[in-house]
């Protein structure tokens, strides 16, 4: 496939078109690997001004993972008392920058929608530490969530797996891991317009180039961190690259969000389908005019409004809340 093959992309959200117009003054489309480590250097919100205004406590734990000791933030309403709803977190940050605070807020929401326990856990980045590192990290977390649940006033029948961008796509590795591993079971994934597919040859890839917020150019930028040599090869995994899957059968149930006018759009659609085509359930939405984390970016606009609504109103379905 070439650039040329296809027509332009679709257009942007009006009201999210402003925003982004604003926000390309200071974030660029295209991430280049010269950009990894000052991205990384750049400030961010303190744990202070994410938590200021919510009755949530947060605290730290520290347990061993696969390559050394693993850090996770716990994130809960002050009155939490009653084992409920736990998600396991996978930030996002296309597999090269973030931490357990990216997107964070999205989750603390359902901390006080829905009383959720939240372990959001900080896993190692490429291309430092590539495949399969970050997904191990997620699924250890997930293992020791499950294993502590009682502690940590969760009820274990009500665990979820939910990460946007890199970490959908390191949530629906980590829901196959669970799966083929016979690990613990999930209730719910939830996938925020996640990255799936090594390969980034799909129309809307190369659609989105040169514009929007994480474009085709990023896409190759962070799978290439990831995988180095073997990406496009048959030595990636589908926990890696979850789009590799061919049969998603047995898995817990997934939502799967994704805007018409971002790199992800064509490998998400294809994922809900191969779901539906294993017998699996999936609830998709495809928002119109949505750029790349539009709802993170522009939270008040109308569409990033109806978008949280519409995961918090499949988590209270799915969950039996």
């Amino acid at each position: 496939m070439s650039a040329s093959e296809f027509h332009p992309a679709p257009p942007f959200d009006v009201e999210l078109a402003a925003a982004l117009a604003i926000i390309n003054e200071q974030e660029p489309s295209t991430i280049t690997p010269d950009m990894i480590q000052p991205r990384r250097a750049a400030p961010t919100l303190s744990l202070e001004e994410i938590l200021a205004g919510r009755k949530i406590t947060h605290r730290e734990e520290t347990f061993a993972g696969p390559g050394g000791n693993l850090l996770v933030s716990l994130f809960q309403r002050n009155d939490h008392s009653v084992a409920g709803v736990g998600v396991v977190h996978t930030h996002g940050g296309g597999m090269i920058f973030g931490d357990r605070f990216s997107g964070i807020e999205t989750m603390l929401d359902w901390v006080e929608e829905l009383d959720a326990v939240v372990v959001s856990v900080e896993y190692r980045l490429a291309p430092e530490h590539p495949d399969p590192a970050p997904v191990d990290d997620c699924y250890a977390a997930l293992v020791w969530t499950a294993e502590n649940a009682a502690r940590l006033g969760i009820d274990a029948k009500k665990l979820v797996i939910a990460g946007g961008s890199a970490g959908g796509g390191l949530a629906a590795g980590t829901a196959l891991l669970a799966r083929d591993r016979q690990g613990p079971p999930l209730a719910a994934q939830m996938l925020i317009y996640p990255m799936l597919d090594d390969r980034n040859d799909t129309v809307s890839s190369y659609q989105i180039d040169g514009k929007g917020i994480w474009d085709r150019g990023s896409n190759d930028t962070g799978w290439d961190a990831l995988l180095g040599d073997r990406r496009k090869t048959d030595d990636v995994s589908i926990y890696a690259a979850p789009s590799r899957a061919t049969d998603l059968s047995n898995l817990p149930p997934a939502f799967i969000d994704v805007g018409t006018a971002e790199v992800f759009r064509d490998e998400d659609v294809a994922y809900a389908s191969t779901i539906w085509a294993s017998g699996g359930d999936c609830e998709l939405h495809v928002w119109p005019g949505g750029f790349h984390a539009y709802d993170v970016l522009a939270p008040f606009a109308a569409l990033s409004v109806a978008t949280q609504d519409a995961r918090l109103s499949w988590l209270r379905r799915t969950l039996g809340l």
